[in-house]
């Protein structure tokens, strides 16, 4: 009786405001830093510049100029399935919403009932009396509704809308990583293909080294072994062209499925990483901007959303429950008879339930609803630390990106010059055929390396503006 004596007490007050108990939600105040870490301020370079404080104002695929990529896009947002099942989840959990709202009006029904009774003789007593067997039939509407006193179908209307907008964030979580999917594999594709032209110059520098040792073998300026070597080397850099073909066709089949098509009727553009412009200007939201952008912080705050509107549930849940009920009835012993005045019955009827014990059970939802709550919050502040992380991540991958790409640059340049050197020495019978194959080994693994880090500086300036929550799809 405890556990019930301030919600009895507080039912005069409810039946007069009509208020709602629980707790309204708000969201928390959660501290912003001004900088993502100590190094903003020095993530800018000669290539890109980052405008801090700015806002995406456009999709932030279309800063590559790429207009296959567009296309793509444009395909896969189109026909992907995945995107198609959020959207329709989201649908469902809007339709709950209309359910949980059609719960606050009164509930009509239309009732018939057509029965055989017998009644048994010790019914009437011990006069002997008795009612032969009869068919009845019952016609008529019926009314009931329950008001929402402690505001238990609001929190619950409040719950399902929460979910809603969880799901609305997850179709733009969806969408957000789908774009960042097809560029993923867009510049895949590009690097592989760049790969593979690479790996074919190379292998014209080994077949052009090959044809000088065997001219140099016919003159007698070298020996059989050597031919063997540069034969050897031209073997080898062969066997590596299976590998990134396979690759190729794993990131273009990839990249059909993303559009929601097979492998076998959908073909992917020849992408280049010449065909990518790397943007110059990079818009980076402030921390506390990202907190209101970013889909899966917007979705921690509508999942700790619904979880304050559970608290509210189950607190109204403690409290009494009045039901009213009526109904219109045509009853009689004959199909004919319902259609007769006489034959009108009504009722009208008030309830009042209130739990007077439950074995705790209604008090301990209570505090599981609170224990949720807290755990929710737990969740949003750690989705939010990770969001910071995420973009201090890629703008210090951008800058060091960039210090990587200039020293890759100026060795490509030192190496080339050395292979110049290697070759003209040959040439003039002053080093063996060695020199100009170390050359051409080192000049091949230092512009592959080139072309990892220019395919990485694109990916980490499309990691960024991802890990910013991207931009609107339409």
């Amino acid at each position: 009786m405890k556990l019930i004596s301030v919600p009895l007490l507080t039912l005069p007050i409810l039946l007069v405001s009509g208020c709602m108990v629980g707790p309204d939600f708000h969201r928390p105040d959660t501290s912003s830093p001004l900088h993502y870490s100590e190094q903003d301020d020095n993530v800018s370079s000669s290539a890109q510049h980052i405008a801090m404080g700015k806002q995406l104002q456009q999709q932030w695929w279309t800063l590559f100029a790429s207009p296959a990529l567009n296309s793509v896009i444009e395909q896969a947002i189109a026909h992907n399935n995945t995107i198609s099942a959020a959207k329709q989840t989201l649908a469902q959990a809007n339709e709950y919403v209309k359910a949980e709202r059609g719960g606050l009006l009164p509930q009509v029904s239309l009732g018939a009932t057509a029965g055989r009774q017998k009644y048994g003789a010790a019914l009437f007593g011990p006069a002997n009396f008795s009612i032969p067997p009869f068919t009845y039939y019952e016609l008529g509407p019926s009314f009931s509704w329950s008001p929402d006193l402690a505001g238990g179908k609001k929190r619950r209307i409040e719950y399902q809308q929460a979910l809603a907008d969880y799901q609305k964030q997850q179709l733009d979580a969806a969408y957000l990583n789908l774009t960042a999917q097809v560029v993923q594999q867009a510049l895949t594709i590009a690097a592989t293909q760049s790969t593979i032209d690479l790996n074919g110059k190379l292998l014209a520098t080994d077949e052009k080294n090959l044809q000088l040792v065997q001219l140099a073998f016919k003159a007698g300026a070298n020996t059989r072994p050597d031919v063997l070597a540069a034969q050897a080397q031209l073997d080898a850099d062969r066997t590596r062209l299976p590998a990134l073909q396979q690759q190729l066709s794993v990131a273009r089949h990839a990249l059909a499925i993303l559009v929601g098509a097979t492998p076998a009727d959908w073909l992917a553009p020849s992408f280049k990483l010449n065909d990518f412009k790397l943007p110059q200007e990079l818009p980076v939201s402030l921390p506390s901007q990202l907190v209101h952008q970013r889909p899966d912080i917007l979705a921690a705050e509508a999942n700790l959303h619904a979880a304050s509107a559970a608290i509210g549930v189950a607190t109204a849940n403690l409290y009494p429950q009045i039901n009213l009920s009526a109904n219109l009835l045509q009853e009689a012993l004959t199909p004919s008879g319902l259609f007769n005045s006489v034959s009108t019955a009504w009722s009208l009827a008030a309830g009042l339930t209130a739990p007077v014990y439950n074995g705790g059970t209604l008090t301990a939802e209570k505090r599981a609803a609170e224990h949720g709550y807290q755990a929710a919050l737990a969740q949003y502040r750690q989705t939010i630390l990770q969001s910071f992380a995420d973009v201090a991540d890629t703008l210090q991958g951008l800058q060091h990106g960039q210090q990587q790409l200039d020293s890759l640059q100026q060795a490509t340049d030192t190496v080339q010059a050395a292979l110049d050197m290697a070759r003209k020495s040959y040439q003039l019978g002053n080093t063996g055929v060695l020199p100009v194959q170390d050359a051409t080994r080192q000049l091949y693994r230092v512009q592959l390396d080139l072309l990892d880090a220019q395919n990485q500086r694109l990916v980490n300036t499309a990691q960024l503006f991802v890990s910013l929550g991207g931009s609107p799809v339409s």
